[in-house]
């Protein structure tokens, strides 16, 4: 599991990050995202990200989760840890 956060000022930087990652991931807080990628994957999207921010004034942080790491994930109020799904509609 990867953890991706976001804070980027200008708003059309933002919103061309947040669709993006709604492609690889789900959305678990406004900036927030958690997202079950290979490696391959995460490092394309890494290079993605990295060229659609100002890396002068924004910041995407990603968070590589080991599976005891996402057992220890406590969640208050609503919400759940995003899970690879068991079956796929083709």
């Amino acid at each position: 599991l990867i953890l991706i956060s976001y804070d980027i000022v200008n708003t059309r930087r933002r919103t061309r990050v947040m669709q993006l990652l709604k492609g690889y991931g789900s959305r678990v807080q406004r900036s927030v995202f958690e997202c079950n990628l290979d490696e391959p994957t995460f490092l394309a999207l890494s290079r993605t990200l990295e060229a659609l921010i100002d890396t002068q004034t924004d910041s995407v942080r990603c968070y590589r989760l080991d599976a005891s790491a996402v057992q220890r994930i406590v969640i208050h109020g609503r919400g759940q840890v995003t899970r690879d799904p068991t079956h796929y509609l083709v």
